[in-house]
């Protein structure tokens, strides 16, 4: 049976790497990804790159995916208290699914209510928020805490790619 992932991006402004990198080590995994966002015209990146979108957020459902992936960046404050996003993940979560966040955006997942009593990182920026949502902040490049994984940025984004692959 095929593995599918839906990765959820900012529609201007997600981070470059955290897309692009586990995109390409999902397809190398012969894992199909679905870019998902806020619009269906093409997505465009911190750094100006553009790249389709499959679907629209509230059109996924979790029965469709083994995986989703928060994407980071400037952007992604779009979906920090969007209420979409917030179901899109406990949906994930309630059917035992992977929920995984990179750099800014696990603040998605605390929004959500999914990091109390979790282990979690996190760009910096975003301690205070994962703290206050009752998460355990440890400041690693990728954290693992039963079926949610969470990146620090960037510099994680192959690690925190491989990680997803090896639990899915």
């Amino acid at each position: 049976m095929n593995k599918r992932i839906a990765i959820i991006i900012a529609h201007n402004g997600f981070r470059d790497e955290e897309y692009w990198a586990p995109k390409d080590i999902f397809e190398k995994s012969n894992i199909q990804v679905t870019t998902v966002s806020s619009h269906t015209t093409p997505a465009t990146s911190k750094f100006g790159k553009t790249t389709p979108v499959d679907c629209l957020l509230e059109d996924i459902k979790a029965s469709d995916f083994d995986a989703i992936v928060f994407v980071g960046g400037p952007g992604t404050h779009e979906y920090f208290k969007l209420e979409a996003a917030h179901t899109i993940a406990n949906d994930f979560f309630q059917q035992k699914k992977l929920v995984t966040a990179i750099c800014i955006a696990p603040v998605i997942l605390a929004h959500a209510g999914l990091l109390q009593g979790k282990q979690a990182t996190v760009f910096p920026s975003g301690k205070e928020v994962l703290e206050k949502a009752g998460a355990t902040y440890t400041a690693a490049l990728v954290q693992k805490d039963e079926q949610i994984i969470t990146g620090s940025g960037p510099e994680a984004a192959e690690e925190f790619a491989q990680k997803i692959v090896e639990f899915i």
